[in-house]
């Protein structure tokens, strides 16, 4: 399978020897991997919200990319760094909720480039008993790693 960088740089080098027809077919072939690639991060960020109605943290920690370079802000919260230290965050969030909790997504918005994506969204929360946190704008960051996608920064406000 290639990759984009590969496929940018055969792009380029047909355009130079002026082989338009396989320029154009490389285009295609371009456009082909960056959908899939916009699909893949719409299915990880679905595999979060799932994590996330759930209170399952074990999924959670598998959505993650594990290292110190991560954040996530919950909503009214400060910036939080650290794989370890979000898994505790999430510890804390769902410690007064029961599950399911019932979560719809509007306006979601996924942009790829290269190894990262992003999806935008606005988020609704619902808790079994009622509650409602009202609405919050939401930005999931993505990275590709092995050919996975893994969320590295959650900015919920």
């Amino acid at each position: 399978m290639l990759d984009e960088q590969t496929l940018q740089r055969d792009l380029q080098i047909t355009i130079e020897e002026e082989n338009y027809a396989e320029a154009a077919k490389i285009k295609d072939d371009l456009r082909v991997l960056h959908e899939d690639s916009k699909a893949l991060v719409l299915i990880a960020n679905f595999g979060f919200y799932d994590a996330f109605r759930r209170g399952d943290l074990a999924m959670m920690q598998n959505l993650w990319v594990k290292g110190d370079d991560v954040c996530c802000v919950h909503p009214g919260g400060n910036g939080i760094s650290g794989y370890d230290s979000i898994m505790k965050s999430w510890k804390i969030v769902w410690m007064n909720f029961e599950f399911p909790l019932e979560i719809k997504l509007k306006n979601v918005r996924v942009h790829v480039r290269g190894d990262f994506g992003y999806v935008t969204c606005v988020e609704f929360v619902k808790t079994t008993k009622g509650s409602n946190w009202g609405s919050q704008f939401v930005i999931n960051v993505f990275e590709r790693i092995n050919g996975q996608w893994h969320i590295c920064i959650h900015q919920a406000s």
